[in-house]
């Protein structure tokens, strides 16, 4: 231990020079020299620590774990940091506790082992890090704020460019559909224009010209300008009725009326009627065994749905030509077909056959506005029923109602 002693010039010249505090301690870990910077570090007087155990240093509750690491540090011999990955704490002459780094160094003098520790009070770098890792967690409480922030904010904004789009969209539709409204109304204006003015003429031609048969013997010619007003007073009914009908339906202010009917008292309603339109030869096959048949449905909507599929198949017919008209009951379901041998509807165009006011290329000579089969389809669905067709261009068409009927029964 002489060698560590104070009138060692080697020794004190070594360790006063430098600014870590110096320890040295034996095999039983007695401190056998110190610097004035250990001293001063650990609060104690020059030479007071000599002879003590080197657990002095130490806090109380690390004692049973230093032995065995310095004897396995000792066992080993090599040179390193002592608690690498761990916390090491010191403890002073007064009791306080402080953090500390300590670097190992064994060797050997006169064949005693010794280990030497360079010892430095981290209490002021532990503070700083301490305050540094509140400002980490501030720090880190602030970006979570304001990310969490920037994450509501770019929601909003992912929100309000979706109502944007849905405001945008819902521009786009509504100015889509005043566009066809408009296209609509112009459509509108010139067929009503049209189909009013030539049947206007020819009741006003018949009108002027009857007044010019004054004698007896000319009543026959009177009776075939009477007829031909009569159709033309008639078609126009038709064409306000379709036209009372589509804006019923557009305004939701449609009602249907259920009642227990004939069914035969309809299809001679509708016959009857049609048989004034027919052309020269033309003829319409009644259907059989309706006469005992009563149902319940709205009886003007039927004889709305009958009249204009029987009318369409007059009109776009030739000459000496048959419409037929069936009636069928299976279960719950009224079915009517009418088949005609007219000129039938071109395949191209046969998608739109049921929008409002379309007219095939091959009957755009013909008188009509091109409503009826729109009203029909409308007047169906919302009822539940159906109606379908099938085609053939030159060959003529069939049509054909599904309509539930809740109750209906023989006579």
């Amino acid at each position: 231990m002489k060698v560590f002693e104070k009138q060692s010039n080697v020794f004190r010249i070594l360790s006063e020079a430098v600014s870590e505090g110096i320890i040295v301690v034996n095999k039983d870990q007695i401190v056998v020299a110190t610097n004035g910077s250990a001293n001063e570090i650990f609060g104690y007087d020059e030479e007071e620590l000599l002879g003590k155990p080197l657990n002095t240093l130490i806090p109380q509750k690390y004692h049973h774990s230093h032995s065995g690491h310095f004897e396995n540090f000792v066992k080993h011999s090599e040179k390193r940091h002592m608690g690498r990955g761990r916390d090491l704490y010191g403890v002073r002459k007064d009791g306080t506790e402080f953090p500390l780094e300590a670097g190992l160094n064994p060797f050997t003098i006169y064949d005693n082992n010794y280990v030497m520790a360079l010892v430095i009070d981290i209490t002021e770098r532990k503070e700083h890090e301490k305050k540094i890792q509140e400002l980490n967690a501030v720090l880190e409480h602030k970006v979570e704020e304001r990310t969490e922030e920037l994450h509501r904010t770019i929601q909003e904004l992912k929100e309000e460019v979706k109502l944007r789009k849905e405001a945008e969209a819902k521009a786009k539709e509504s100015l889509k559909k005043e566009r066809d409204l408009n296209e609509l109304k112009t459509k509108f204006l010139s067929m009503v224009s049209h189909e009013f003015k030539t049947p206007l003429g020819g009741i006003l031609t018949s009108a002027t010209l009857i007044g010019k048969y004054t004698k007896e013997e000319q009543q026959e010619k009177r009776d075939k300008h009477l007829n031909t007003i009569k159709n033309k007073v008639k078609y126009l009914d038709n064409i306000l009725t379709d036209f009372l009908s589509v804006e019923r339906l557009e305004t939701g202010k449609v009602s249907y009326k259920f009642s227990q009917f004939p069914l035969s008292k309809v299809i001679n309603e509708v016959v009857y009627n049609a048989n004034m339109l027919l052309k020269d030869g033309q003829r319409i096959n009644y259907p059989n065994d309706i006469d005992e048949y009563t149902i319940e449905f709205d009886e003007k909507i039927l004889e709305l749905i009958l009249s204009n599929l029987i009318n369409n198949a007059i009109k776009y017919s030739s000459e000496n030509t048959i419409i037929d008209l069936q009636v069928n009951f299976e279960k719950d379901v009224l079915i009517f077909k009418v088949i005609d041998q007219g000129r039938g509807i071109p395949k191209k165009e046969q998608e739109f056959i049921f929008k409002r006011y379309f007219r095939a290329e091959n009957a755009l000579l013909d008188q009509g506005t091109g409503i009826g089969l729109n009203i029909v389809k409308n007047h169906l669905e919302n009822l539940g029923g159906t109606i379908t067709f099938t085609s053939h261009e030159n060959q003529g068409s069939i049509f054909i109602v599904k309509i539930p009927i809740v109750n209906n029964h023989k006579k």
